[in-house]
């Protein structure tokens, strides 16, 4: 193993790993130096290509995986996956997961008091096509509290988990709504310095809202430089 060396990141943008804010970051946050270890060919390459395949088909429509429709604002979410030259990233697995229109995950840890919608798992995945673009619809979820400090409550917000060419490329974020006024007092959120927290705000695009059926969402995602979309530190909030 290398000696240990100092940690830099690429983004002055991104989450400090010790946020005190955040509460669990000073629980899990590093308390010594990063050690870098090499990457093997196994982390390097992937499935690029046959993620069909091994995932089975894109669930691209969360409001159509059961067999009523589900409750909330329709909404559409589209947009590119770039990388920092600006050139699109084909073929690269889009991960969704959110809480439905109530705030509440499908998840047994989730059990504050608000309901399940059986018409809505909050799941879905996208792959992006020849020209990095990728869409999916689902509704907008709600905000829900959670136990950072009293009468914490997060925004309302969709996890996205970008696979890129292998497994080890994984670039996990969240994305939020324009005016959410909950994003000024939220730790997770303000972890990220601004401007650079505008990167994880969608912005409503009225050439992509549908009539009578959809609002529309245009979110880019950058994998690295200086316009690099910030990753989360903890994807479980």
């Amino acid at each position: 193993m290398s000696d240990p060396v100092p940690y830099a990141r690429e983004d002055a943008g991104a989450p400090p790993s010790l946020f005190p804010d955040y509460r669990s970051t000073v629980i899990r946050s590093p308390r010594e130096p990063l050690v870098r270890i090499p990457a093997t060919l196994t982390e390097t390459t992937g499935p690029t290509g046959c993620w069909d395949r091994l995932m089975g088909p894109a669930l691209a429509d969360l409001t159509t995986q059961h067999a009523g429709v589900p409750l909330g604002q329709r909404i559409i979410v589209t947009g590119r996956v770039l990388d920092e030259a600006g050139r699109a990233v084909p073929d690269t697995v889009m991960e969704i997961w959110q809480a439905n229109a109530a705030g509440r995950y499908i998840h047994e840890r989730d059990q504050w008091d608000a309901p399940h919608d059986p018409n809505f798992t909050g799941a879905g995945r996208v792959v992006t096509d020849a020209d990095g673009r990728y869409r999916f619809v689902t509704v907008r979820p709600g905000a829900y509290p959670w136990g950072n400090h009293r009468n914490a409550w997060r925004p309302a917000h969709i996890h996205l988990s970008l696979l890129g060419p292998a497994f080890a490329t994984r670039l996990v974020t969240q994305l939020y709504f324009p005016d959410d006024p909950l994003i000024e007092i939220d730790p997770i959120a303000n972890a990220v310095p601004m401007p650079c927290r505008q990167r994880m705000v969608a912005r409503l695009d009225m050439d992509v809202t549908e009539p009578n059926w959809a609002l529309g969402y245009r979110f880019d995602v950058v994998l690295k430089g200086r316009e690099q979309t910030p990753f989360e530190e903890d994807h479980h909030d």
